[in-house]
């Protein structure tokens, strides 16, 4: 797959190591059911790349959902979900966020969501994730 002409509309990062990530992942790759409208890039992998995606580093990836239009663009925030959810043709499930005080207020508690989710799944904190990280990293590459 060439980077100037890509197969997928748009490209999710998400945290492989996240149960609710992982979820809602399973959800939309079986809603995708192989057509690769949507391509899914796991940043918890070691062989993940932040130079395949647009320089967006681990540490960045897990400080909020980001996804990769086949323009190039990156959006982040609730604007993955209602992105994905459209080429997917579910769009009517976040077509409210459209509303400008309502996407507002969706990517406040999105923010929320984000800063609490790795408590939330009995993770550490973004700091020791991301120190953990950068240890395996080292540990594999020594």
């Amino acid at each position: 797959m060439s980077n100037n002409n890509p197969s997928y509309e748009i490209k999710l990062l998400y945290d492989g190591e996240c149960p609710f990530c992982v979820k809602e992942v399973n959800f939309l790759k079986k809603k995708d059911n192989g057509r690769g409208k949507v391509a899914f890039v796991d940043i918890s992998s070691p062989d993940y790349s932040p130079e395949a995606n647009q320089n967006i580093d681990y540490a960045t990836a897990m400080g909020k959902i980001h996804a990769i239009l086949a323009d190039g663009t990156i959006i982040t925030n609730v604007e993955v979900f209602r992105r994905v959810y459209e080429i997917l043709g579910m769009g009517w499930i976040y077509a409210i966020t459209k509303i400008p005080v309502i996407g507002w207020l969706a990517d406040q508690i999105y923010g929320i969501w984000a800063k609490y989710r790795l408590q939330l799944s009995g993770r550490p904190n973004l700091a020791k994730v991301i120190r953990e990280k950068d240890n395996a990293f080292c540990s594999v590459n020594k």
